[in-house]
């Protein structure tokens, strides 16, 4: 692509400082006498059901709710198992339910104080989302107020346990493409559910192995001949013994890499019938003689329909993942500004995060876990305003189920990613199983691929991002195409999906001052980050359009081409919907000296994903190698600015010693270094400490 855009005139500064001295001379204006009000703060990040969420967190205290490491396999489940009941007896359960059932029907805050189980034991979390936030949402979302009533009672007093039973072997996030099917027999009015062979089991659901007698199960609904597409159906899989009812046969998938208080396990049906009256049918119907019904004519909107009302599941990994990230950052900083280690300044060692090395490897990734905060709270308001019916079109289910498949990949990985560093910056300790590192990178390993893995969820956030850049071109005449080309060749990119549409890319004055000063400037950051984005959509958009014309498989192999740049632009999309929150999160601080610093981490944040994909910004000719260069320099001295505010930045978070349950964030490694100093300053006060050897050859010399 040629760029005809015209050119303002430049006039070019001579350098006459280096680059990091021109960063320094730009944060300078800032000023530098910033502080964090921690109370505000952390009230801030409490999010919309702020009550809630500290409720919860007051609860996540309770040693009952925790996890016992060095338990066996059996300990652990039997624990969980009762943990759930606590969760009944407390009342803990029943916010998204009904309030004809003794529910709040509260979707947001349900979520809200469901992820901050995490704190107390990410098997508790999950294992209660199982119950609760899938079997039983199952039944609420897709069943009808008669299934309510006969069913859900049972499921949220405990006394039903159940399972979720929709990924097969052989067929995980490919739901539309489950083998299970369910035949309509009139006969008898009966639907008869088998799964014709192994790959059709039902696989790693949670609840399956010892502890569910009944389960939601997802299978093709065939009746009169016609397969109507996947279904749910309420299944009872075992009786009050624990035995499988007739048909019904499974497996324990036994130890797990995590979340060992889960009971996952297979299921399989070999002519299993249940009643009619069994299928949830909200959304399609069987009547007795037959004939199927449904309010939404299309086969593949009814689908997405179905499987989006059980979105939840996503929003509440992303905000536990954004935990276990703020969590994990919290024990690692408090541990930098304690742990000593190499001869500092004077005769004592320096705490490890004075260090530049460790500051860029924890204070970016604390600016991410706190875009990933602020984007989950727009998450949750958005997920309550469709569940709760206040905006409940399709299009605001289909812009959620997008949100949803955006952030949840980004949260998970970047849960692992920051568990991982802060983990290695602890050094030895953080490798003990004491300091909840290891324990907890273990248990979120599988939040990436479950309820949808990451690399498919962002394949579909692609497609809509395509086919929103499409719609902008439908029915357009050849006038307004020419139009579009002409602007396109101008450099200027376009893009649906609710990002704006960005002018002349922004222009680089070739000083490092200049360039340090746009980089500053909140706008610029979101041009550079938008017109990634729009780009790789264009560029994407136009490589696949012949696949209209080609053959099924000549179109498919042009998409599957094309796999790795759909994904990436997705995940482009994701980033930037996370620094747009952040910056939309700065105008509610209140207190100057916090806005002053969470702007400068918000700048890391954007700055960090340019200089991550800097390659893209060259090759591309969105930045000059000044500008480049600027990026990294001005990202190295915003680190620094940031560091002294670190711990409070973390300890904003809000939480404590129970939750974090990790000896070196207790202050235990400051009496160990304190007690260490104290000893050496003592030797040299008195004059007993021992002559260094290099001492004396110094002299000699």
């Amino acid at each position: 692509m040629v760029d005809v855009a015209p050119r303002e005139k430049i006039t070019r500064e001579p350098r006459t400082l280096s680059v990091e001295a021109e960063v320094d001379a730009q944060l300078a204006r800032t000023g530098s006498d910033a502080s964090v009000d921690v109370a505000s703060l952390g009230e801030q990040l409490l999010g919309t059901w702020a009550d809630i969420r500290r409720s919860a967190r007051e609860m996540a205290k309770d040693p009952a709710l925790h996890n016992v490491p060095g338990e066996s396999l059996a300990e652990q489940r039997a624990r969980a198992r009762g943990q759930l009941q606590l969760l009944v007896d407390r009342g803990a359960v029943h916010r998204a339910f009904p309030k004809y059932l003794g529910g709040g029907e509260d979707n947001g805050g349900n979520i809200t104080g469901f992820e901050e189980l995490v704190a107390a034991d990410p098997s508790l979390q999950i294992k209660s989302g199982v119950q609760w936030g899938l079997f039983a949402s199952a039944v609420l979302q897709l069943g009808t107020e008669e299934h309510h009533r006969r069913f859900l009672p049972d499921i949220m007093s405990l006394k039903v346990p159940g399972a979720f039973a929709m990924t097969e072997t052989g067929h995980g996030s490919d739901v539309a493409s489950i083998a299970t099917t369910a035949t309509y027999d009139v006969e008898r009015q009966e639907f008869v559910i088998n799964t014709p062979f192994r790959a059709a089991w039902k696989d790693y659901l949670g609840n399956a192995g010892q502890d569910g007698t009944a389960a939601t199960v997802f299978a093709q609904l065939i009746t009169n001949g016609v397969n109507h597409g996947v279904h749910c159906f309420y299944v009872p899989i075992r009786d009050e013994q624990g035995d499988f009812l007739p048909g019904i046969g499974g497996e324990d998938d036994g130890l797990k890499g995590g979340l060992n208080g889960i009971d996952n396990g297979r299921l399989h049906f070999t002519n299993v019938r249940v009643p009619r009256t069994n299928l949830l049918n909200k959304y399609g119907d069987v009547a007795e003689d037959g004939s199927y019904s449904s309010a939404i004519d299309s086969p593949g909107r009814r689908f997405f329909t179905m499987v989006g009302t059980l979105v939840q599941g996503r929003v509440s990994l992303d905000g536990a993942a954004t935990a276990v990230s703020a969590m994990a950052l919290t024990i690692a900083i408090t541990y930098g500004n304690q742990r000593r280690q190499f001869a500092g300044p004077g005769d004592e060692e320096q705490v490890i995060l004075d260090y530049g090395r460790h500051q860029r490897r924890l204070i970016p990734r604390l600016a991410t876990a706190y875009a990933m905060n602020f984007a989950h709270d727009e998450f949750l308001v958005k997920f309550d305003a469709v569940f709760s019916g206040a905006a409940n079109t399709d299009s605001d289910r289909e812009d959620l189920e997008t949100l949803a498949a955006s952030l949840k990949p980004l949260s998970t990985w970047a849960a692992l990613d920051i568990l991982q560093e802060a983990r290695e910056a602890c050094g030895g300790a953080g490798f003990l199983t004491e300091n909840r590192l290891t324990g907890l990178r273990a248990d979120l390993d599988i939040y990436v691929t479950f309820e949808g893995d990451n690399n498919i969820l962002l394949q579909l956030v692609a497609k809509r991002l395509l086919s929103d850049y499409a719609a902008q071109f439908k029915g357009a005449d050849s006038a307004a195409l020419a139009r579009f080309a002409v602007a396109q060749t101008a450099a200027k990119a376009y893009h649906g999906a609710g990002l704006r549409t960005l002018g002349q890319r922004v222009r680089d004055f070739g000083s490092t001052a200049r360039s340090i000063q746009e980089l500053r400037d909140a706008e610029t950051q979101r041009q550079l980050l938008t017109d990634r984005v729009a780009s790789m959509v264009a560029e994407l958009a136009a490589r696949l359009r012949p696949a209209s014309k080609l053959s099924k498989k000549a179109a498919a192999d042009l998409f599957n081409s094309q796999q790795n740049e759909l994904i990436e632009a997705a995940r482009a999309h994701a980033e930037l919907l996370q620094w747009e929150a952040f910056t939309r999160a700065l105008d509610e601080v209140t207190h100057d000296g916090t806005r002053q610093v969470l702007t400068r981490l918000r700048d890391i944040f954007g700055l960090g994903l340019l200089e991550k994909h800097l390659s893209w910004y060259l090759i591309n000719g969105r930045m000059s190698p000044q500008r480049a260069q600027a990026v990294t320099a001005y990202l190295d001295r915003l680190i620094a600015r940031v560091r002294p505010h670190a711990q409070d930045l973390v300890d904003a978070f809000g939480y404590g010693p129970e939750h974090l349950r990790a000896n070196i964030a207790t202050g235990a490694e400051a009496i160990r270094q304190d007690e260490a100093r104290a000893y050496y300053r003592e030797q040299r006060a008195s004059g007993t400490a021992p002559t260094m050897e290099k001492s004396l050859k110094a002299k000699k010399r």
